[in-house]
């Protein structure tokens, strides 16, 4: 199965769990390590707990080596490295924080915690 395939179905598994701002980057002209990148949002630690676990699930049942989870205790960010796609699954402020779509050349979300007063930092 190649890259493109494995990214579209760990985006499936991700709308499937309501997961939010999903980016599907193509970064093979960008690094040797993986060739596409998934990013998305969660409102909780648990939904992001949630997500990350239906995109491992998801792609074990189709046949797709996992080499790792990361982050799983916190549930803060969690990645699922699944060889040629990396998948980040984010609160919106740890997302926010380390903006890696800037990083890889994908469209930076906006965040807002409260959409009735803006956000900024003191």
């Amino acid at each position: 199965m190649d890259a493109q395939a494995i990214a579209a179905l760990a985006v499936e598994a991700l709308e499937d769990i309501k997961g939010k701002d999903i980016i599907n980057l193509d970064t093979h002209k960008l690094t040797d390590l993986f060739q596409r990148m998934v990013v998305c949002t969660g409102d909780s630690n648990r939904q992001v707990k949630a997500l990350a676990n239906s995109v491992h699930v998801k792609l074990k049942e189709n046949g797709v080596d996992i080499v790792g989870t990361e982050g799983e205790a916190s549930g803060e960010w969690v990645l699922v490295d699944a060889g040629d796609v990396v998948v980040h699954v984010m609160l919106p402020a740890v997302r926010d924080y380390y903006d890696i779509e800037a990083l890889w050349g994908g469209e930076k979300p906006s965040f807002s915690p409260n959409a009735a007063r803006p956000w900024s930092a003191l």
